[in-house]
C-alpha cells in the first residue's frame, strides 16, 4: 500500500552535500576546491555582475546609443474588436475597461486601436484613438468622445 510515509524520491534524485575542508582523504581538503590563489579563494569575496578583473566593462565601452523621450505619453491600449464583447449600456469610459480587462491599470491613459470589426453602436470615452478605430465605430452608429490627456497624471510624473 501507498501511502505519505513509504513515498521516497527516485534513485539518484538527491545529492550529497559537498563536504568541503575534511582533510586529504576527502579529496576536498586543503584548498576547498577554491584553487591556489586569487580573488575567489579568499573569504568574503563578492565579484558584482559584470566585472571584469578592472578591465573596463563592455558595456562602459560601447556608446550610449538613441534618445530617451522624458515626456513620453504611455497608453495602455485596446482594439475596437474588444469592444463587441464588452456587455455594459451607456457610455463605455476608462474605469468600464479596467474592470472588464481591457486596459492595465497601470496606464493612465488609454487608446483605442483599429483593428478588428465592431458591430454593434457603443459610445466611448478615451484619451486617444486611431483615425481607423474612430471610422469604424462611427460606422457602426457609435460615437468616440476623446477625454483630454493633461487632466490625467501621467506615467512619467507618478515616477518624478
Amino acid at each position: 500500500m501507498v501511502d505519505l510515509s513509504s513515498l521516497r524520491p527516485f534513485e539518484g534524485a538527491v545529492k550529497n552535500r559537498k563536504r568541503v575542508g575534511r582533510g586529504p582523504g576527502s579529496g576536498h581538503g586543503k584548498t576547498s576546491c577554491r584553487g591556489q590563489k586569487g580573488q575567489k579563494s579568499r573569504s568574503g569575496v563578492s565579484i558584482p555582475a559584470g566585472f571584469q578583473g578592472g578591465q573596463m566593462p563592455l558595456y562602459r565601452k560601447l556608446p550610449k546609443r538613441g534618445f530617451k523621450n522624458p515626456f513620453r505619453k504611455h497608453y495602455g491600449v485596446f482594439n475596437v474588436s474588444s469592444l463587441d464583447r464588452i456587455e455594459h449600456d451607456g457610455p463605455i469610459d476608462i474605469e468600464v475597461l479596467r474592470a472588464k480587462g481591457l486596459v492595465s491599470k497601470r496606464y493612465s491613459l488609454v487608446k483605442v486601436l483599429g483593428d478588428g470589426e465592431i458591430n454593434r453602436a457603443v459610445n466611448i470615452r478615451v484619451h486617444a484613438a486611431s483615425s481607423s478605430a474612430v471610422k469604424k465605430i462611427e460606422a457602426a452608429g457609435g460615437s468616440v468622445e476623446i477625454v483630454p490627456s493633461h487632466a490625467v497624471s501621467d506615467k512619467t510624473e507618478e515616477s518624478a
